[in-house]
């Protein structure tokens, strides 16, 4: 069964202001979520945010700088829903 993967309004605004090679990575990420579910340890810098309650991952779409780094939740388990809820530059990342 695949998982849904929405975006906040916010998200959804940031992905527009990315630059096409970020904005090609997020897409593969979205695929891989969807087919492969929330949990993501080949992305590079995967990991599970603590500071935050639920499960909110997060992962770097690219090297070098500035990085930039997308952040999703696990909404709903029993219908299979992520929503991502940011996709920018490391330093402005809300965790």
């Amino acid at each position: 069964m695949q998982w849904t993967v929405a975006f906040t309004a916010k998200a959804a605004k940031q992905t527009r202001t990315l630059p096409r090679r970020i904005a090609e990575r997020l897409n593969a990420l979205r695929k891989a979520i969807e087919f492969g579910g929330p949990f993501q340890p080949t992305m590079p810098h995967f990991g599970k945010l603590k500071n935050r309650a639920g499960d909110v991952y997060h992962c770097h779409l690219n090297k070098g700088r500035p990085t930039y780094v997308a952040v999703w939740q696990v909404r709903e388990r029993s219908v299979q829903l992520v929503e991502v809820t940011y996709v920018g530059t490391h330093e402005k990342a809300p965790y």
